[in-house]
């Protein structure tokens, strides 16, 4: 039997017609895979017009740690994938970048990139995953399985880029690519003059209010960060050095439903139509789903759904929202163990809401 402790936090009005709190039986969901030692601990959190409701149950650390609550940080790995869409939909509103922008302008001269019959990969592209690059680049080859991306050079991005045949057109077909995607992040890094991380902090959690969103985590947040468990293990921390744009990222669910609120309009942000450029489907992924830049799309009883998961070592996270009806639901856990249905039975349950 499980000792974890659970606690909700809502600010949720008292009106009648403010509906989209957390249910049940979602509670229930949450406490099952504590219980039975799928996960050490989570954090479910909603937001609508009406308010936000966070529920969180587990620890921070098996035998002995915190109640994970609302302020935990958790690694999210490719639900950062966003974030960096986002800075590039936004140095589009800024007129720093186009779309269309062949990506060779933005790379060392001496860096050659593949093309495929008269067409060149374009930052659009790689936000797409329809670039034709892989997932992993083909020279990827950790030292340490456990922190597998910590040891990538930059030098060898430039290599796996120069080296890689192109098989198919640019531009038609999905292939889930974390090269493409942390390729986009270092070009929007070089292009801004900043680290990925500064340029993240610069243009999204300063501007929306998201303390703990971070990559590099100072003392006071370390004393936050859950302990990340596979297969009932402490599993280390991912290092993202090179490919930061496809999944550094740690975040809080207090952050990231700050970042739902702003991606739906709930809140005034300089972002807003940088943001709703990523929302538009551009190609489809399979039979039920849609790619935005970067975020995923399909239907829930006849409701448009944006969301994207993501998972490292240790850690596992969802986010997504509804929105029509402006319902927003992210889920994180310190745990290599899927919890995409809890975020997308809420989602679920949230469309039958009146």
């Amino acid at each position: 039997m499980s000792t974890a402790t659970a606690s909700t936090t809502s600010t949720f009005t008292a009106q009648t017609e403010c509906v989209g709190t957390i249910p049940e039986s979602t509670k229930d969901l949450v406490r099952s895979y504590v219980d039975q030692g799928l996960n050490v601990g989570i954090v479910v959190g909603i937001v609508t017009p009406c308010g936000t409701e966070i529920y969180a149950y587990g620890e921070t650390e098996l035998s002995g740690g915190q109640p994970v609550d609302e302020n935990t940080i958790f690694e999210i790995g490719s639900t950062g994938k966003p974030f960096t869409a986002i800075l590039l939909a936004d140095m589009v509103e800024r007129n720093e970048v186009s779309f269309d922008d062949p990506i060779e302008q933005f790379l060392p001269n001496n860096v050659t990139v593949p093309t495929r019959g008269e067409r060149s990969i374009t930052l659009i592209d790689l936000a797409t995953h329809t670039s034709g690059l892989p997932n992993i680049p083909d020279n990827f080859a950790p030292a340490d399985m456990n922190n597998p991306y910590a040891d990538y050079t930059v030098e060898q991005m430039y290599e796996a880029l120069e080296q890689f045949n192109l098989k198919r057109t640019i531009g038609i077909q999905y292939e889930y690519s974390n090269f493409g995607m942390g390729l986009l992040g270092h070009i929007l890094s070089l292009r801004s003059g900043m680290s990925y991380e500064e340029l993240m902090v610069t243009r999204i959690a300063n501007e929306l209010g998201m303390p703990g969103t971070r990559i590099t985590l100072t003392p006071e947040m370390k004393s936050r960060l859950a302990t990340g468990y596979r297969d009932g293990e402490p599993f280390p921390l991912w290092d993202i050095p090179t490919l930061a744009g496809a999944g550094a990222l740690r975040s809080t669910v207090r952050d990231m439903l700050t970042f739902l609120a702003a991606n739906m309009g709930l809140m005034e942000s300089r972002l807003y139509e940088a943001m709703q450029l990523t929302h538009e489907p551009r190609y489809p992924v399979d039979a039920s789903m849609e790619v935005g830049l970067a975020w995923h799309i399909r239907t829930l009883n006849h409701a448009q759904v944006v969301e994207h998961h993501g998972a490292t070592g240790g850690y596992w996270s969802f986010a997504g929202f509804i929105k029509d009806k402006k319902t927003g639901v992210v889920v994180l856990t310190n745990t290599f163990h899927d919890i995409d249905e809890i975020g997308l039975g809420l989602l679920r349950e949230s469309t039958m809401q009146p």
